[in-house]
């Protein structure tokens, strides 16, 4: 099995975590007092930025997955 696959989905997985976890969820504690937390909003700016990222690195992240079953 190459080798070079396991480091690149062991990278793509670490940034992957890393995209993930940059991400905001603004729930806080709005819930707790009755605020609703289902206001629709749009993404913009880096916030869409890393959306979009963060789907390219899962499409990555699968695709070196399936390559490196194939190549065991």
């Amino acid at each position: 099995m190459p080798v070079y696959l396991l480091i690149a989905q062991i990278l793509v997985a670490a940034a992957l975590i890393a995209v993930i976890m940059l991400q905001a969820r603004g729930g806080g504690l709005g819930g707790i007092f009755g605020q609703p937390d289902t206001v629709y909003r749009t993404r913009r700016g880096v916030e869409k930025s890393l959306f979009q990222f963060t789907i390219a690195l899962t499409a990555l992240f699968v695709i070196l997955s399936i390559l490196v079953v194939r190549a065991s």
